[in-house]
């Protein structure tokens, strides 16, 4: 008699298996879904920011705050504008290899989360090729860590469940609380300028980002000249 598979358990809740090809159990992947998951495209600069003999730089919590939302901000607003209305984004701040820097973006229709994994697919950031696909998850309670919510996680960065990585309060009123505008307002000249000096003083890889998008259009001076410094992303082209 032919071996029944079970279904995998993460796989459905999480959208992401350590086990990955190599696992037991079936994953079943979604052909319609308002999810998608871009598999390890954050970098968090506290894993990476590491001096020449291996000890870890000293990175503030102010500091690793004002660089994830611009991170967020990015990835937000290109998906909202490129592809459709967001409901939920969620970043994991895993260290599995299996979850470390995943993006989980949540449409409000399947048809947009279906577009987005097309284009993304052939899109770039920070110099690497995207990778996208369907999500199974459209609950993230259940695929969230109970114990990493109530502020400590036994299993650490290795746990299974997702860490959610938060964003500032401030960001998160402009991001949700302006959802039905098509255009929102860009992040301060200065945390551009703060960013720039960040990735230099830390020699962290930029985070990249997408082509300056349509809620720029009006402000007919470069980048550069509104911040008073240098564009701090590597710019993200269409491939």
């Amino acid at each position: 008699m032919a071996e029944y598979l079970v279904n995998c358990s993460f796989y459905f809740k999480i959208g992401a298996c350590r086990h990955g090809d190599r696992c037991s159990r079936l994953h079943n992947k979604p052909t319609f879904s308002q999810t998608i998951l871009i598999q390890n495209i954050y970098r968090n600069p506290q894993n990476s920011a590491q001096t020449a003999d291996a000890s870890r730089c000293a990175v503030s919590d102010v500091e690793m705050q004002e660089h994830y939302d611009e991170f967020f901000e990015v990835i937000f607003t290109e998906m909202e504008e490129k592809y459709g209305e967001v409901e939920e984004m969620n970043v994991c701040d895993n260290l599995g290899d299996h979850l470390v820097g995943n993006v989980y973006v949540k449409f409000r229709r399947e048809e947009d989360a279906e577009k987005a994994v097309l284009h993304l697919n052939n899109r770039w950031f920070n110099g690497q090729p995207m990778h996208a696909e369907l999500s199974p998850v459209t609950d993230f309670r259940e695929a969230c860590c109970r114990q990493y919510e109530m502020g400590s996680c036994t299993r650490g960065g290795f746990c299974n469940f997702m860490h959610l990585k938060p964003i500032s309060r401030e960001l998160r009123r402009e991001l949700y609380g302006r959802r039905r505008k098509r255009y929102r307002k860009p992040s301060s000249p200065k945390v551009k300028c703060f960013t720039l000096m960040f990735l230099q003083k830390y020699k962290i890889k930029n985070v990249g980002h997408f082509p300056t998008s349509d809620r720029r259009a009006n402000d007919s001076r470069p980048r550069s000249s509104q911040s008073g410094c240098a564009p701090t992303h590597g710019h993200f082209p269409n491939k």
